[in-house]
């Protein structure tokens, strides 16, 4: 008997900060009969398989299915993506974890198509080649995890509150809300890549009953709500494990055309072991990266002992028609919870400063560095909660604006500051920073007159919302090695001059910037031996309590 089972709905997604347009994922086209199992592609590039029964009832006995059981050649040079996304569409369907053959290496070619993930898959020592030199779509995903829960709309919310303890909604289970606010414009960026704001959004986890997770707590009022949706949680963990994936990188024009074909993961739930990417061919120009990994829209996401490397930084010209360096990734994280990097390093140097930083970020709750060594921490748009422990940041260091409580403990920072708080997203943080048992190194060795926080703030340019420094920063056993400065070196400052232009009481800020209110310091070294200072601008900072 002959049937036709297309398995996958229209996948679409569209970037936050880095450009990925929508996309429509091609189906598989599954058929059963006595024919010979096997995936053909007919001349509009469409993917079809057939499974023998017999075929259907031995992979079913084992519970896996190779991508050489429905004919991938792993040789390095035929392009088997068609098999492999025929592969997991089988699996799939019948419930089946997908495991790559070993010694095998997979050419992956140009031609937009995704293998849609949702059973463990087990890369294992499998190579992966990805070229990515002449491409049909830029945007379309290698990898897509996702989950075969659907989305809903949810009636009836009209309004939010910032810490809101509940929301009233029929739900079938632990649910992801998002929700946007479209007459609202927050994150009005400023500077060479300016632009005119987002959406208001949100996004947190409820439980059957409608209790928001405390520990991501909603964080704006919203007013209106234009849009409210709820994705169920599924409640078993998917893996992805093993694999080494190389990209041969694209030789596009550089100039702001992210390139997508990557693995995302749009399920909550899921762990990512041992993955390793490489990437080759990068060239005098080429567009940038939006990330080898791609989280979204999800929750209790961990990515450990996983290998990544850092992209070559190339210019172009922004939107102020000046030059820019774009941003890169290997890893980017958008919209999404309790997302977990442990173990995780990259092939290249985290202090070359030729490639730019591992990681960019939007919109997220509760991210997690745990031993790693990487070139960077970055929250473009906010970040509710994040910890860095027990590892060293390269030259990109931490850059970050957002709420709630940033902990840094036992770990190295070579960036030039401690914590930056970006400039370009109005230098804000309204909770707490604590920083103790660790060592910082600014500027990577480099000469230099070192400052722990830094950032810029004029007070003449509306992001969207109100700005806060930290109200109170702790800082407990810190080793400053600031052998290498100038001549004329002070001592390093807690503060950076935020705005050289406010030197007295005559400025005044259009925006008001709320200062810190304290900070607590015990046991503060330095090796030049000078004392800590509160800034080269003391004026801006002269409400500031400093406790020692």
């Amino acid at each position: 008997m002959k049937f036709y089972l297309l398995l996958f709905l229209a996948v679409a997604f569209t970037a936050i900060s880095w450009g990925q347009s929508s996309t429509v994922q091609e189906p598989v086209a599954i058929t059963t009969n006595s024919a010979k199992t096997q995936v053909q592609t007919n001349a509009k590039g469409e993917v079809s398989l057939n499974i023998a029964p017999r075929d259907i009832r031995k992979f079913k006995a084992v519970g896996v299915i190779h991508y050489g059981d429905l004919g991938a050649k792993g040789d390095g040079q035929t392009d088997d993506m068609a098999v492999i996304a025929a592969t997991h569409a089988f699996a799939n369907q019948q419930g089946l974890k997908v495991k790559a053959d070993p010694g095998a290496t997979y050419y992956i070619g140009g031609k937009a198509r995704t293998a849609i993930i949702q059973t463990d898959t087990d890369f294992g020592e499998a190579k992966f080649i990805i070229d990515d030199r002449e491409v049909e779509d830029r945007n379309v995903s290698i990898f897509m995890v996702s989950s075969s829960l659907e989305a809903s709309k949810l009636e009836g919310i009209t309004s939010l509150k910032r810490d809101q303890e509940k929301i009233e909604a029929a739900l079938p289970g632990p649910c992801l809300i998002t929700v946007t606010n479209s007459n609202v414009k927050h994150y009005i960026r400023f500077g060479l890549n300016q632009n005119n704001g987002s959406d208001q959004t949100d996004i947190f986890v409820v439980d059957e009953a409608g209790n928001v997770d405390r520990n991501a707590p909603i964080i704006w009022d919203f007013d209106q709500i234009t849009e409210i949706t709820a994705l169920p949680i599924d409640d078993e963990v998917l893996n992805i494990t093993g694999g080494h994936f190389t990209t041969i990188a694209n030789q596009a024009e550089s100039k702001y055309t992210y390139y997508s074909r990557n693995i995302a993961i749009r399920r909550s739930n899921v762990v990512v072991d041992g993955v390793e990417h490489h990437i080759t061919g990068e060239g005098e120009h080429g567009a940038p990266y939006g990330g080898f990994f791609s989280i979204r829209d999800c929750s209790y996401v961990t990515v450990k002992n996983t290998l990544l490397t850092g992209h070559k930084t190339y210019r172009t010209i922004g939107r102020a028609g000046k030059p820019v360096s774009m941003g890169s990734y290997d890893l980017s994280v958008n919209r999404a919870l309790n997302v977990s990097f442990i173990n995780c390093t990259q092939t290249n140097d985290i202090n070359d400063r030729t490639y730019w930083g591992v990681l960019g970020s939007n919109y997220c709750k509760n991210l997690l560095y745990d031993n790693c060594m990487l070139s960077r921490f970055d929250a473009h748009k906010g970040v509710a909660n994040a910890t860095v422990r027990n590892s060293t940041l390269g030259h990109m260091g931490i850059n970050a604006i957002g709420s709630g409580t940033f902990l840094v403990e036992n770990s190295t920072i070579r960036g030039r500051s401690l914590i930056n708080l970006r400039s370009d997203y109005g230098s804000t943080w309204q909770g707490e920073f604590i920083i103790r048992n660790c060592v910082f190194i600014p500027h990577g060795g480099r000469e230099t007159s070192a400052s722990l926080i830094s950032g810029s703030y004029s007070g003449k340019h509306d992001f969207g919302y109100t700005c806060y420094m930290p109200k109170r920063i702790t800082i407990e056993n810190l080793q400053i090695d600031d052998s290498n400065h100038p001549e004329d070196y002070q001592g390093p400052a807690i503060f950076r001059d935020f705005n050289s232009k406010n030197t007295d009481e005559s400025y005044q800020e259009k925006y008001p910037y709320i200062r810190t209110k304290e900070v607590i310091l015990q046991n503060v070294t330095t090796a030049s031996g000078k004392k800590l200072r509160l800034s080269d601008n003391p004026h801006m900072f002269k409400g500031v309590r400093v406790r020692r």
